[in-house]
Formats: structure tokens, C-alpha cells, sequence
């Protein structure tokens, strides 16, 4: 019987041990123990729990007959220098055993969303620290990443020269928005909003919510502002859904697709305050940026009237500087749907 094959079999014994007392069974050194055990907990044989001083090794077998022994929640404060995502999410997979136990779906869309949310506060919130906290509690997992930086929107309100933090997030709603474009294609938060239940971005007293299974959308001013950027992502954990249903969705949709991310929703009632799309210039605002798409799905939801200037501007003067994009509409009110079409029949005889 090799040394690892003892220490094993000395774990299924004593179900809970400590690495010293593995070394002074064995009689090994704590080195080779370490070793061993993170190929043990590789191979999904043992789980490592506690932090580094106190850390202690478990059975399979003992989990399941002390699940309370398994944390339900994993937090840490990184100082943001030098990080990579990749790292951390190898600590939180080895320190928070609960997600090995989640189903492969839904912690594909965990790696997925924590890695580009994580990643966005390395590389554009200029904070000196970085905390994050990764729960399973009862049917739900979430994580929060949290700094104290430039913030989201007012980070992208800089960068593009726009007039407030309201526009910032329509921008963002479109999905490929990005302060730095040569290193980044601005699908992260767009994707991520989309893969889980519940997506919220809070920064300086605006708060952006992404409700998935209520199909909702809604921005907040709050009055407790928070400095930087807090990221809240939510899923439950026996979720069918798929990442790669996810990216179907909106990704080479066309057969001259050449940069795969291809469709948008625009909701089109957070982009005024009143309810009420009337003038052109409002419909510029709606339509800066989306030529990068071939897709555009105006979702009407909640928007009583559009005027003749609004909807012109969209379905007669767009749509002829852009014949190959695809303008796709819904939940028309029976007023926004007969401007909609009255420029559309505009449109046709203009041609």
C-alpha cells in the first residue's frame, strides 16, 4: 500500500483530520501530506475546510452525515494587484465545497458570470481592494463582487462624453459598451445579466436591476450611495437554464454573422423619464451604437404613445441608412403599434 493510499484510507477512518496528525501516523512530512491531499481533493476523494492555519480534511462519507460541517458561505477582501480571476476561482472551488455539489449547468454559468465580474474590477474600477462573497443558501447561489473605485457608470459616462449616469446604463443595457476597447468587446455585463436570476449593479446612488425570470428591468436613485461598484448575481441552483442557450440567444443569428454577438433588447421606456417618446433627438439617444448589431428587438412594454418625429427616425430614417439590420418589435400598445407602421408605410414609399 503506497503512503497515499494510507493517508486515504486513514481519512475514510477518522472521517475529520488534521494534516499533523496525518504527518504523525503516516510518518510523513507535512510537505508530502499537502501534496497528496491536493491531489486527493483534485480527485473530488477528500475536501479541504478552514482557513490555512486551521484547515482540516473530510471524508465524502462524513459530509454526508454532517452536512452542516460544509460552509455556506465563502468571503474574502483580495488587495487588487496582480490578481486573475482564474486564481480566485480556483480558492473559492477549493475553499466553498458547496459548489461541487451544485449541478454542471449552473456552475458553468457561475465560472462564466463571477469571472467577467471579477475581472471588470481588476481591470476598470481602480480600487486598492476588491471583496467578494460566494453563498448557497437555501435554493439560490450568489455571489457579490464589491469595490471601492470610479464606479460602473460613471466610469463609462467619462469615457463616452456622456451627460449622466442614466445614460451610461442605456448604453450598457446594449451590450457591447466598453471603456477599453481594444482589450475588452463589452459583452461581459450584458451576457452575465442574462445567464442569471437576479443582476444588480450598485454605484453612487444609482442601481441598475436585471430581473430574468420576471422578464423586468428597472433603474433606482437610492439614497444610501455606494461608493464604487457592488455587483449582486443570482441563480437558482436547480436552474435548467444553460449558458449556452444563453449566447444561442443573441450570437450568429444571421448568415453573414462575422462577429458572432448579433442581437440586442432595447427597452425602450428606460429611456425617458415621462413614458412618452415624442422627439427625434429621443430616438437618436435610443439608436447611439446599435449599427454594430443586425439585430435590434424594440421591446414597447409599459410605453403608452411614441410620436410621429420618434418613430420616423427609427423605422424610416435608421432603417435606410442601415437596410440589412433587422428591426424586430414587441409588446406594442395599440398607439405605439399604428405610429410604428405608419412609418414603416412612410418608409415604403419612399423607396
Amino acid at each position: 500500500m503506497t503512503n497515499k493510499d494510507k493517508i486515504l484510507q486513514l481519512i475514510k477512518q477518522k472521517g475529520k483530520i488534521t494534516s499533523s496528525e496525518i504527518t504523525e501516523v503516516v510518518g510523513v512530512s507535512r510537505q508530502y501530506v499537502n501534496m497528496v491531499i491536493s491531489d486527493l481533493a483534485t480527485e473530488k476523494e477528500v475536501v479541504k475546510l478552514g482557513s490555512t492555519r486551521n484547515a482540516f480534511y473530510v471524508s465524502k462519507d462524513y459530509i454526508l452525515k454532517h452536512p452542516d460541517i460544509v460552509p455556506n458561505v465563502f468571503k474574502k477582501t483580495y488587495k487588487n494587484e496582480s490578481l486573475e480571476e482564474h486564481k480566485i476561482l480556483l480558492e473559492i472551488e477549493e475553499r466553498f465545497p458547496k459548489l461541487a455539489q451544485l449541478p454542471e449547468n449552473v456552475r458553468s454559468i457561475f465560472t462564466f458570470a463571477f469571472s467577467e465580474m471579477f475581472n471588470n474590477a481588476i481591470e476598470h474600477s481602480q480600487s486598492k481592494s476588491i471583496s467578494i462573497e460566494v453563498a448557497v443558501r437555501e435554493k439560490d447561489l450568489s455571489f457579490i463582487v464589491n469595490d471601492s473605485g470610479v464606479g460602473v457608470f460613471r466610469n463609462i459616462m467619462k469615457k463616452r462624453n456622456l451627460k449622466s449616469e442614466i445614460q451610461a446604463i442605456q448604453d450598457l443595457l446594449k451590450g457591447k459598451t466598453t471603456t477599453m476597447p481594444k482589450s475588452h468587446s463589452g459583452e461581459g455585463i450584458f451576457f452575465t445579466s442574462k445567464s442569471g436570476d437576479i443582476f444588480i449593479l450598485d454605484s453612487f446612488g444609482y442601481q441598475l436591476v436585471i430581473n430574468t425570470i420576471k422578464s423586468d428591468v428597472s433603474i433606482h436613485r437610492i439614497p444610501l450611495k455606494k461608493r464604487g461598484t457592488r455587483v449582486i448575481f443570482r441563480i437558482n441552483s436547480n436552474s435548467n437554464r444553460h449558458l449556452n442557450d444563453v449566447f444561442k440567444k443573441y450570437t450568429n443569428l444571421v448568415n453573414e454573422s462575422d462577429y458572432g454577438f448579433d442581437k440586442t433588447e432595447i427597452r425602450v421606456k428606460l429611456f425617458t423619464a415621462g413614458g412618452i417618446h415624442i422627439s427625434r433627438s429621443q430616438a437618436r439617444r435610443v439608436l447611439a451604437g446599435l449599427e454594430k448589431f443586425k439585430i435590434i428587438l424594440f421591446d414597447y412594454e409599459n410605453v403608452p404613445m411614441v410620436g410621429q418625429a420618434f418613430a420616423d427616425e427609427i423605422y424610416r430614417v435608421f432603417q435606410e441608412l442601415h437596410p440589412n439590420i433587422r428591426l424586430e418589435n414587441e409588446n406594442m400598445s395599440e398607439g405605439v403599434r399604428f405610429m410604428v407602421e405608419r412609418a414603416i408605410n412612410e418608409a415604403r414609399k419612399s423607396k
